[in-house]
């Protein structure tokens, strides 16, 4: 099973040192090509945890590097595995930011409801929960931003029964447990981390197509990209996890990265409205000063200079900087450590952004 690996707190932190990097000047030249440099960083111990990482400027592939090292399959030990192109790998809750993207094609079909549509009125199944008192002031949007304002938490172990997810996965109707929670802010105050609200988006998607989550999104998304390969884990429901289960190639994962930076494009060809990528690309919830939730995506820097962050549990990320064209794409297997953030990020601060510069000021 998937988990998140830091609070909220912790990752103000990671946001903060991310922008502070796109922002101040490089504090290294490199002398040596992207592959080499990285590499050498990895051998020399400075790189903990590293499976594998991607830098794209524009049209541009600045490094590809691969590495062995032990990792899992949502928990289940995979032993040591020799990475490269063509391996799978958990992007654990970089799942959500995917899901954000598929929820922008349905709306566009008129699969799914609009963002301000009252989101317990989608789910008619359950009427007794529907009357409860201020349910209806709940809309989509709020579960696109993480700000439905009911009690959920993630910070707990999940090997506790009591995390929000582990209760979720547990309960006979995944969609009630969720939806049933005590109301404890104003839908729309409060930033509160939930899987939960990604679980009841993909349901969204599900009902509307007619197809599951995991088989819209090869058909809509994935097929169009040219990815051909990839898993999506399943809850004991055999329900596809929303908000951690897919599994992909790192080359394809960077394919979203571009999709992102292009608005929607990819190879000439449409395939997220490029209103969808504004809307989701826009601040929703205040993190931080600076730093803030779009509709499923990290947010950082300034509307000029903007970043787009998605991160999972153990060290996946994706970092889009639409700007300049620059894609940083990177998995690694420190799953459920405090620091996971830190092997990651150090691939955009030491490596992408002091090439993206040097190259930007030619």
């Amino acid at each position: 099973m998937h988990k998140r690996v830091f609070d909220c707190k912790g990752l103000m932190a990671v946001i903060f040192v991310l922008a502070a990097a796109l922002i101040l000047p490089a504090q290294r030249s490199l002398a040596q090509p992207l592959d080499q440099a990285i590499q050498q960083s990895f051998g020399a111990g400075q790189l903990p945890g590293l499976h594998s990482a991607i830098i794209d400027i524009a049209d541009e592939r600045l490094a590809e590097v691969y590495f062995s090292d032990e990792d899992e399959i949502w928990g289940t030990s995979l032993g040591l595995r020799t990475h490269g192109p063509d391996t799978l790998h958990d992007l654990r809750s970089v799942t959500k930011s995917v899901v954000g993207l598929l929820y922008g094609i349905a709306l566009a079909e008129g699969a799914v409801p609009e963002t301000d549509m009252p989101l317990y009125a989608q789910f008619p199944q359950y009427p007794d929960l529907l009357a409860e008192p201020g349910r209806d002031r709940i809309l989509v949007e709020h579960a696109l931003s993480m700000q439905m304002g009911t009690k959920w938490s993630e910070d707990l172990p999940y090997t506790d029964p009591r995390n929000s997810e582990i209760a979720m996965e547990r309960a006979a109707d995944r969609y009630r447990y969720v939806l049933e929670q005590p109301i404890q802010e104003k839908p729309g105050r409060t930033w509160i981390y939930s899987g939960g609200a990604v679980a009841l988006l993909g349901k969204l998607i599900e009902a509307g197509s007619g197809l599951p989550i995991d088989v819209y999104a090869k058909e809509r998304l994935f097929d169009p990209l040219g990815i051909d390969r990839f898993e999506w884990m399943r809850g004991v429901d055999g329900v596809p996890s929303a908000a951690s289960g897919l599994r992909l190639t790192l080359p394809d994962l960077a394919k979203i990265g571009r999709l992102v930076a292009q608005d929607g494009t990819f190879g000439g060809k449409r395939i997220v409205p490029a209103d969808w990528i504004f809307r989701s690309t826009r601040p929703r919830a205040n993190l931080s000063e600076g730093f803030g939730y779009g509709y499923l995506w990290y947010l950082a820097g300034s509307e000029q200079n903007q970043v787009v962050i998605a991160v999972g549990n153990g060290g996946q990320r994706l970092t889009v900087q639409p700007r300049h064209g620059l894609v940083v794409a990177s998995f690694a297997g420190l799953y459920n450590e405090p620091n996971s953030w830190k092997t990651s990020l150090r691939i955009v601060s030491n490596f992408a952004v002091p090439e993206a510069k040097r190259r930007l000021a030619r």
